[in-house]
């Protein structure tokens, strides 16, 4: 019984999230996409973390807050459009630490053309509030063929 006991407090901060940390998450995610598309590189910086990093659907890799900053800019100045991002679930793996994933979209390409994709964003609480520590940003892929027997 005392290691039921032990297992269930160990696992108590998973489920005693407040609605006020999945709202805050929320919340940074939207100012993300704000801040992104009003290209102001000084809202972005403050978004994230100083070790953020950013894998981008192309494949690039953006390493440390200033090339997530300069690369986020360079693909909004390149490619347009209007990004949305809606977030679907917020998952917490500690009380400091959260994932929130979301469709992502790109509207108003050239052509009228939207480009959907799917984000994973990383959180953590600092003491100045939810930051940005990592964005995953992935294409939809057709599903894999089944093995043959």
């Amino acid at each position: 019984m005392r290691r039921i006991a032990i297992v269930f407090l160990a696992a108590l901060p998973l489920f005693s999230q407040k609605p006020a940390d999945e709202t805050g998450v929320r919340e940074l995610v939207a100012r993300y996409v704000d801040a992104r598309q009003q290209r102001d590189a000084k809202a972005i910086e403050a978004l994230f973390t100083p070790e953020a990093d950013q894998l981008v659907s192309s494949g690039e890799w953006r390493k440390g807050r200033p090339a997530v900053v300069t690369g986020t800019l360079a693909s909004s100045e390149s490619t347009g459009g209007r990004r949305t991002i809606t977030v679907e679930s917020v998952r917490f793996l500690a009380p400091e630490t959260a994932i929130a994933d979301g469709r992502y979209e790109i509207s108003g390409l050239a052509g009228g053309q939207a480009r959907r994709m799917w984000t994973t964003i990383v959180c953590v609480r600092t003491p100045g509030g939810w930051r940005i520590a990592a964005i995953r940003n992935m294409l939809p892929a057709a599903p894999a063929p089944a093995a043959r027997k």
